[in-house]
């Protein structure tokens, strides 16, 4: 466990420094923001809005907001949503997704391209993302019809008479995809053609020497919990506390907000801490329709500017459900990271998630049990909730234009119960009241959205190689353990016996090591509470 938060610490210490290497600077992002606004260079300054309040402790309900009382004309459909980490999308074999109620399929045809289809056979309405693909072709396994191409043409339907042709009809319905820094984003309307000022940028990615750690999850509560869970900064010392060597529950404390602009497409501010010592603001920008990065810069010793970000991509996938692609990067390569691999970092992620899965679980039932906006259930802290509250404001602005939302000040249920795998949303939670397991319920491959290797391990080739691995070499040592075990009975010199002991015990030690690997990958986060 101590390596455990080393290379937790490691991944995240850009990200969560203090000031004491260095001057921090203002970085300005050249995302597309509301159609193509530009950013302003250093000295400029164009942002609006207005400061939030720094130390007060009142309730944000937004009552008297008139802000909370526009609407502005919003469509779910009209927007970008990230689908997948390209890397991680198979070669060779369809991929079954969902935005909202709205069942997608995706897969590379035989150059590599992306093509995204509605999950179902215009045939006999059968998955698409349980078939095959046959030489650059997705094939339902069902009859066995063929599609390809970016406009879902039928080509292949091996039940047809001689010379018939293939009727214009037998087309399945497809979304324009795009791939961009490494994420496959879908364009999800029907009636209009894809808006490319919306697609999603993100300035860091194209920074020269930028590294980053970046994995998929798939989590048991709606989209909009796990966005505000982000941008919550007041909860890490608590939940996360000694998840790494900066979360300790000693560290919470009022925190100081500004509000620097506010659009139909999202709202951005910075953030500090008000404790000595000082430590550097951090830039917050969420962007609908779900994207969400806290960034910072800073002058190191050496004079050279280095950035950090971190960036939350959540898209919403049913009722209930949701899944984000997690992103932490920086310029200022550790070459002790050189030496942990890739899952590492990734369990450790895992379990930084799985800390707030109980309650994030149980707040999502309670949303829905309850039935009302969030301003007149939440009591959001100006100290604390400022990103909170204004979240659920642009709710309210927004969210007539989605198939469900909880705003501050108004609510729309989803048509359909919130559910988790086969459970109801909050069923981790009363798990979690019982028995200390976040989510500790199921076998290794369940498919429930509470079991690790289903939430992550099967989107991650990196997790699924360590495992295969590690199963493989546990195996293996284990057996050599064994026949030497074996053979030592049968020698005869002392000296044989001592040294093919030895050996067996080696053996054996490697073999538990990599159990234990192999654990660390696949179970659940157990919270062994601190006794103050």
């Amino acid at each position: 466990m101590a390596l455990l938060g080393v290379s937790f610490s490691l991944c995240f210490k850009e990200i969560t420094r203090g000031g004491n290497e260095g001057r921090f600077s203002r970085i300005y992002l050249r995302q597309r923001w509301g159609g193509g606004r530009a950013v302003p260079p250093p000295g400029g300054r164009i942002w609006r809005g207005r400061p939030a309040a720094a130390l007060e402790v009142q309730r944000i309900d937004g009552e008297n907001d008139a802000e909370t009382e526009e609407k502005v004309d919003y469509d779910w459909r009209e927007e970008w949503y990230p689908l997948y980490l390209s890397a991680e999308v198979p070669l060779d074999a369809p991929l079954g997704l969902s935005v909202f109620h709205k069942q997608l399929v995706l897969y590379r045809d035989a150059a590599g391209a992306f093509h995204c289809y509605e999950d179902r056979c215009p045939h006999r309405l059968a998955k698409l993302s349980e078939g095959q693909v046959v030489d650059g072709r997705l094939e339902c396994l069902y009859h066995g019809w063929q599609f390809e191409g970016d406009d879902g043409k039928c080509v292949k339907i091996p039940q047809l008479p001689a010379g018939a042709k293939i009727p214009a009809s037998a087309c399945a319905r497809s979304y324009e995809v795009r791939d961009s820094q490494g994420v496959v984003w879908v364009w999800m309307s029907e009636k209009s053609p894809p808006d490319e000022s919306k697609l999603p940028w993100f300035e860091h990615y194209d920074r020269p020497g930028f590294q980053h750690v970046s994995t998929i999850h798939e989590l048991p509560y709606d989209h909009s919990i796990l966005l505000e869970n982000f941008m919550d900064p007041a909860h890490v010392p608590i939940s996360h506390d000694r998840s790494d060597f900066y979360s300790k529950r000693e560290d919470a404390q009022p925190l100081i907000f500004h509000l620097t602009d506010r659009t139909a497409r999202g709202f951005e501010g910075t953030w500090r801490k008000s404790r000595p010592p000082a430590t550097p603001l951090n830039y917050l920008r969420f962007e609908a329709p779900c994207a969400l990065q806290n960034n910072n810069s800073y002058k190191a010793k050496d004079g050279k500017g280095h950035h950090v970000s971190a960036l939350f991509l959540c898209r919403p996938t049913g009722p209930g459900t949701s899944m984000a692609i997690i992103r932490f990067g920086t310029t200022l390569a550790s070459p002790i990271m050189k030496f942990f691999p890739g899952w590492l970092f990734h369990q450790n992620i895992c379990k930084v998630l799985e800390q707030d899965m109980g309650l994030l679980a149980s707040q999502n039932e309670a949303l829905v049990k309850e039935a009302k906006p969030t301003g007149k259930l939440y009591l959001n802290l100006g100290s604390s909730d400022v990103w909170v509250a204004e979240y659920r404001r642009w709710k309210d602005k927004v969210g007539h234009g989605m198939p469900s939302y909880f705003g501050s000040r108004s609510v729309s249920l989803a048509a359909e119960a919130a559910v988790s795998g086969e459970s109801p949303a909050g069923a981790p939670a009363r798990i979690s009241a019982s028995f200390p397991a976040k989510g500790g319920v199921g076998g290794l491959h369940a498919t429930s959205s509470v079991n690790r290797y289903f939430r992550h391990v099967v989107h991650c080739g990196a997790c699924r190689r360590a495992v295969k691995g590690f199963r493989w070499w546990g195996r293996s040592l284990y057996g050599v353990a064994l026949l030497l075990l074996a053979v030592t009975l049968l020698a005869e010199r002392r000296q044989w016996k001592a040294a093919l002991l030895a050996s067996s015990a080696l053996c054996a030690a490697a073999g538990y090591l990599c159990s234990s690997a192999l654990s660390l990958l696949t179970t659940n986060f157990i919270r062994e509470h601190r006794r103050l």
